[in-house]
């Protein structure tokens, strides 16, 4: 099915043509935090059809936003300059849509890409540039990722390791984020759970991370 047409000749028309199909932006989402292959995609995005997703590969590699490269063997997915021009546009609508996050529903799950791109929008670069290098590893639902931050740096890895403070906490990360809770109290309170590290870290990460 080829992408719709909106009969109109202007910029924001022209975006929507290429991007705003179902679960196109989902994907340029995801492979803004790396190449990723079909499968992996897949997993990414538990509830698209298969179908879609090949349908919306094809169309973003026609519209030249991503590009198929073999490497090792198998076919990976990645943006291309032209696509990774979009991720300060996938960053404000994550900063957007924040502000009308509600509770999540039973069938919805939080995934690696999309907390790694939601701790993206809420970096305070201006912030972190004044605190010590710190490490986080955070176990956010079932996203586990190692959250590494060096003045205005941030790095964001799947998995474990060495970390200054290690937590897990599940949706209601969201409170923290907003200011909402105070960390102190998130931790008395049982939302976030300090696993090893000193709690007092928690402060320097809601200072670090926050989306208004």
């Amino acid at each position: 099915m080829a992408p719709r047409e909106y009969g109109q000749y202007d910029g924001v028309t022209r975006a929507i043509e290429l991007v705003g199909e179902r679960w196109a932006l989902l994907i340029v989402r995801d492979l803004l935090v790396g190449p990723r292959r079909n499968g992996e995609l897949a997993a990414g995005l538990p509830r698209i059809p298969s179908n879609i997703l090949a349908a919306r590969l094809k169309e973003l590699q026609a519209a030249g936003i991503i590009r198929r490269v073999p490497r090792s063997r198998v076919i990976i997915y990645e943006l291309t300059d032209y696509g990774r021009e979009l991720e300060p546009i996938v960053l404000a609508l994550s900063a957007w849509g924040f502000k009308a996050l509600g509770d999540p529903r039973e069938e919805q799950v939080i995934t690696p890409d999309s907390m790694t791109m939601a701790l993206r929008s809420a970096f305070r670069a201006q912030v972190a540039a004044s605190l010590p290098a710190t490490a986080y590893a955070a176990r956010l639902g079932p996203a586990e990722l190692l959250i590494r931050v060096d003045g205005p740096s941030l790095e964001v890895a799947r998995g474990d390791g060495p970390a200054d403070l290690a937590f897990a906490a599940g949706p209601d990360i969201r409170r923290i984020l907003s200011g909402e809770l105070a960390p102190g109290r998130a931790i008395a309170t049982g939302v976030v759970e300090v696993i090893r590290g000193p709690e007092v870290l928690l402060d320097r990460f809601a200072d670090t991370f926050h989306l208004a």
